[in-house]
Parts: structure tokens; C-alpha cells; sequence
């Protein structure tokens, strides 16, 4: 039977925005994908390609709506957008602990200082939303 700490985590990515925090669970050709996104945790499992089950669990820094949160999966990642339950506070971490995964980076392509950035953000999401079908269609040949 396997423990839970058989299990290996998914490398993830994240960045904050003023109204939503961005994780990416970077999982090529994944199968078997759970996403629970709760008010102040979210629970990511899966398996890669080679069958090995990841499972990450994060606490968040601070509390966030999960009903106004959604992720999107691709052939090579699970991206989620979590709605932050105060919008326009920073973010200096993604986890409630002070202390930094091994697993867990910020991911610095997609970081910014954002002063005024709410338009970029929202284009962002509308566009992983209407992108949805798309890729839907690509990963399941």
C-alpha cells in the first residue's frame, strides 16, 4: 500500500497579480488530474507519464475565494488561477509557512511589479478561459 510520502510532488510555478495568484503545476502529459482549490489550501495530485502519482498540497499565504478560482490543464502543465479574497494586496510568499519548498518557484517570466496592472491580469484570464476548449481537444488524442 502506498503512504502518502511514497508520493513525489509536481515542480510548481507561481506569481501574484493584484486580483488573482497564478500556480503552475509543470506535469507533461498528465492523466489522472484532481484539483480541490479550498478557501485557504489547494490539493493537486496526478499522474506523469510514466504513471508515477504527484501530490502537492499548499496552505495559502492568505485566504481566497475558491469559488471565483479555476484551473486549465495542457500537455505539459495544470495552470490555476486562485482569486485572492483581498484583491490588491501583495503576496510575498505563496504558502502560509515561512519556509520555501524544494518543489516551488517563483516563476520570474511572469512576475511584475504590478502598479496598474489589472488590465493585463484580466486579459490573462479570459484568455486561459476561452483558450479552454481548445487545448481540451489537443491533449486527448
Amino acid at each position: 500500500m502506498e503512504t502518502p510520502d511514497s508520493r513525489q510532488h509536481a515542480r510548481t510555478l507561481w506569481y501574484d497579480r493584484p486580483k488573482y495568484v497564478f500556480m503552475e503545476f509543470c506535469v507533461e502529459d498528465s492523466t489522472d488530474v484532481h484539483v480541490l482549490i479550498e478557501d485557504h489550501r489547494i490539493v493537486f495530485s496526478c499522474k506523469n507519464a510514466d504513471g508515477v502519482e504527484l501530490y502537492n498540497e499548499i496552505e495559502f499565504y492568505a485566504k481566497v475565494n475558491s469559488k471565483d478560482s479555476q484551473d486549465k490543464r495542457s500537455g505539459r502543465s495544470i495552470t490555476c488561477f486562485v482569486r485572492k479574497w483581498k484583491e490588491k494586496v501583495a503576496w510575498p510568499r505563496l504558502t502560509k509557512e515561512d519556509i520555501k519548498p524544494v518543489w516551488l518557484s517563483v516563476d520570474f517570466d511572469n512576475w511584475r511589479d504590478w502598479e496598474g496592472d489589472e488590465e493585463v491580469e484580466l486579459a490573462q484570464v479570459e484568455h486561459y478561459a476561452e483558450d479552454d476548449s481548445d487545448s481540451a481537444d489537443a491533449t486527448s488524442n
